[in-house]
């Protein structure tokens, strides 16, 4: 499902919403998760799961290509835990 998708699912739903009023809560309920994760901040959604920041440490890596070494910097990645409601729901026990 793509964002576009979701908010036409919820302006279906509820019909006494506007699309475009949908799609300002969709839009801002993703940029405040963004915001909060930009800010080191973990965001949790509960049955659904946790968005969180991860610190990968400099490294150093290699060109799959080449094979010849290269230096990886320090980064900070996305990291998404499911929720046991969610992790129950896809495996059938819900």
């Amino acid at each position: 499902m793509i964002r576009s998708e979701l908010i036409q699912l919820i302006a279906d739903e509820n019909p006494h919403l506007f699309r475009r009023d949908v799609e300002r809560i969709v839009n801002t309920v993703f940029e405040e998760i963004i915001d909060a994760m930009a800010r080191g901040d973990r965001v949790e959604l509960r049955g659904f799961g946790a968005f969180s920041v991860k610190k990968r440490d400099a490294r150093t890596g290699r060109n799959p290509r080449t094979g010849e070494a290269v230096d990886v910097n320090q980064k900070y990645v996305p990291f998404f835990k499911t929720g046991k409601l969610l992790r129950d729901r896809l495996n059938g026990d819900a």
